[in-house]
């Protein structure tokens, strides 16, 4: 059985886990029901599709080397028959894998092979009222890492109209845009676009080529220029701040979910009227969304200018290969303490327009870069204390990610939202993601439920903000 190590930034995902810190992303899908029965066929479906999608059977081993090797991740192998395989072949498998362990004397290779149980991963629940808060518990659990490392939860609603399906992927598994392709690939079958072919590398020798050290070592010196950079960049960033008591927390390992639908024109309309990206708008959203917040629940939001961290996916969309994350971020205080709703998207605009000119490589957000150039040991020892630092380096997580332009459905039922959920940084107590499809714009909250109990008044502000900019727009 093959086995690729995790890559360094994987790596570092999987060490930040902790039993109060679940580090999955998540996605919860509303489906139109076309009958009551809906919610158990999805399941059903999306258990039998699951064995086929060699992705999902990727479970990641730790090893018996911790100083200098690193958990792999290695497909299980399927429990029954594959679609057309004969019998007697899928019978020959475990004795197969069995001999290969007897002749790989390597740490990983030598953990029995339990094989690939859908039932697993894919569980059916009762009827529910409320999906948000039914998916707000089952994202405070975290994925038995002994298995492969994501979960399908399908929530039949009350009203028999519709269901959910909440995903849940570790994020040493996939970030959004190869989670977004794994779920895809459960949907049902659509006529897409090939991938670009990857070109293949060529073999290495076990010595750089004497003809490209010089480069090596002008790489070296360039990523340690870039290392004191963003280190410098993170100090600077925590310098005359206030950050807010409702941005930090003491971890209670609860969590609560919410969720915002918004038009995608009126998002366009503003950034007609007064430029920038559509993203600059959806983060001012972001900013007045939490002033109105705070000024509601009596913290108050003057001089607050929280810093958020917006991760930068540095991955091609259609790559053959998309396996490990890809990404750094950009960091910029959010202006919530500013007034007025047309200076705050001036401020965020003038704020991301810097961070691009910089570029994704340098500055406070390019943290994740760092993590190529820890040995494993590093980041096995570090990670937890990587963790509890996360609220020194930022206090509010704001991402999007990419939904394809066209409609999905599973079992004939078409997936009319999907709210995006990020995971939670120790020490913090809210995390917002953003997706568009279908011409909406969908906010996914996560938050801390102690910390948070109000995530459904944070909600309404995100909607009462977008109709403020719009109105102050103008006709």
């Amino acid at each position: 059985m093959n086995a690729d190590p995790l890559a360094p930034l994987d790596l570092a995902f999987w060490n930040l886990e902790s039993a109060g810190h679940p580090m999955h992303l998540g996605a919860l899908g509303v489906f139109a029901a076309g009958s009551p029965s809906a919610g158990a066929h999805a399941a059903d479906l999306l258990a039998a599709r699951a064995a086929a999608v060699p992705g999902l059977r990727m479970r990641i081993r730790d090893v018996w080397q911790p100083l200098t090797g690193r958990p792999s991740l290695s497909a299980l192998r399927r429990s029954w028959p594959a679609p057309g395989e004969p019998l007697a072949a899928a019978l020959s498998r475990p004795l197969a894998s069995a001999l290969r362990r007897l002749l790989d004397f390597g740490g990983a290779a030598r953990e029995p092979d339990p094989g690939f149980d859908p039932l697993d991963h894919v569980r059916l629940h009762d009827p529910v009222a409320d999906f948000h808060a039914a998916a707000g518990p089952l994202m405070e659990r975290p994925l038995e890492r002994t298995l492969p490392p994501w979960e399908a939860h399908v929530l039949p609603g009350a009203d028999g109209a519709s269901f959910a399906v909440l995903f849940k992927f570790h994020h040493a598994l996939a970030d959004g845009l190869r989670a977004l392709t794994l779920a895809a690939a459960l949907m049902d079958p659509m006529d897409l676009p090939a991938p670009r072919p990857h070109p293949a590398e060529p073999p290495r020798g076990l010595l750089p080529d004497v003809r490209k050290v010089p480069a090596l070592l002008r790489g070296a010196l360039s990523d340690a220029d870039r290392a004191l950079d963003i280190g410098a960049a993170v100090a600077r960033s925590t310098l005359a701040m206030r950050p807010s008591p409702a941005l930090a927390c003491a971890p209670s390992g609860t969590r609560r979910t919410g969720g915002v639908v918004i038009d995608l024109d009126d998002v366009h309309e503003v950034r007609k009227s007064v430029g920038g990206t559509v993203n600059d708008v959806l983060i001012a959203v972001v900013a007045g969304a939490l002033r109105r917040w705070l000024d509601e629940r009596g913290d108050g939001s003057e001089g607050v200018a929280p810093r958020a961290l917006v991760p930068v996916s540095r991955r091609r969309p259609r790559t053959a290969h998309p396996q490990g994350n890809r990404l750094s971020g950009y960091l910029l205080r959010l202006p919530v303490d500013e007034r007025d709703p047309l200076a705050r998207l001036a401020e965020v605009r003038t704020a991301m327009d810097r961070n691009k000119d910089a570029g994704p490589h340098r500055g406070a957000g390019a943290v994740a870069l760092l993590a190529d150039h820890v040995p494993p040991l590093g980041h096995r020892l570090g990670g937890p204390l990587l963790g509890q630092a996360a609220r020194l380096w930022f206090d509010v997580l704001v991402t999007s990610v990419p939904l394809p332009g066209f409609g999905l459905r599973l079992g004939g039922d078409p997936l009319g939202a999907v709210f995006p959920l990020a995971p939670l940084a120790p020490g913090h107590s809210l995390a917002i993601a953003v997706s568009t499809y279908r011409g909406h714009v969908h906010y996914g909250l996560v938050a801390d439920g102690a910390a948070v109990p109000d995530l459904n008044r944070l909600a309404r502000a995100v909607s009462a903000e977008m109709e403020t900019l719009i109105t102050a727009c103008g006709p």
